[in-house]
C-alpha cells in the first residue's frame, strides 16, 4: 500500500477547496474565513491555513492538502510541501494573466515539482476561448524545461474530471519513482 501526499496550489478562487471537496471521501477539514481582500477576488470566503481531505484508491491512500492562494499565507506552503509527493496547480482561465499564476506557483514549488509529480488544471476554461492552453503549456515548459507537465481543462466541481487529474499526477509520481529506482 502506498500513501500519496498531494498539494493543491494556485491563486485565490481557482477552485482548490472545491476540487478537494469533490474528491474527498471524508468530510473536508477547512480553514475558510471571510474574505477581506474582495478587490483581489470577489468571493465570500478564502482559505487561510489549509484544506484537507482523503481518498482511497484501493490499496493506496491519497491525502489531499489545499494551500492558501494568497502569498501572505505562503508560510503554509513551506510547511505543507515538506511531505508532499505531488503538486496540482489550479488556475482560472478567465483570470487576468493565468499563465503568470502558473509561473508563480511552479516557481514557488519548483523543488517539489522536480522531485515529485506535477500537473496543471485550468478551471473555467469554457469561459475563455483563446490560446490559454498553449500559453500555460509554454509557461510550464519555461519553468520546468526538463520535464513534461500535463495541462488539463477541468471543472473543479466534477469528481470524475478531478479524479482523472489526480490519477495522472499519481502516474507521473510513480513513473518518476520507477525511473529513479532503475537508475540507482
Amino acid at each position: 500500500m502506498a500513501e500519496y501526499v498531494i498539494l493543491f496550489a494556485g491563486p485565490m478562487g481557482a477552485g482548490k477547496t472545491t476540487a478537494i471537496r469533490s474528491l474527498s471521501e471524508i468530510e473536508v477539514v477547512s480553514t475558510e474565513v471571510a474574505n477581506t481582500d474582495r478587490e483581489a477576488f470577489d468571493k465570500p470566503t478564502t482559505t487561510v491555513g489549509m484544506d484537507y481531505g482523503e481518498i482511497d484508491l484501493d490499496p493506496d491512500k491519497v491525502r489531499l492538502y489545499g494551500v492558501p492562494g494568497q502569498a501572505r499565507f505562503d508560510f503554509m506552503w513551506e510547511i505543507l510541501r515538506e511531505r508532499a509527493m505531488g503538486l496540482i496547480v489550479l488556475v482560472n482561465a478567465d483570470a487576468p494573466e493565468p499563465e503568470r499564476h502558473v509561473y508563480e506557483h511552479l516557481t514557488a514549488f519548483a523543488e517539489l515539482a522536480r522531485r515529485g509529480g506535477v500537473v496543471v488544471g485550468v478551471t473555467r476554461y469554457d469561459l475563455q476561448r483563446t490560446d490559454i492552453g498553449d500559453r500555460i503549456v509554454a509557461t510550464a515548459r519555461a519553468v520546468l524545461p526538463d520535464r513534461v507537465t500535463p495541462v488539463f481543462a477541468v471543472d473543479a466541481r466534477d469528481q470524475e474530471q478531478m479524479r482523472t487529474l489526480l490519477l495522472s499526477l499519481i502516474a507521473d509520481i510513480e513513473t518518476r519513482q520507477a525511473v529513479a529506482e532503475a537508475a540507482s
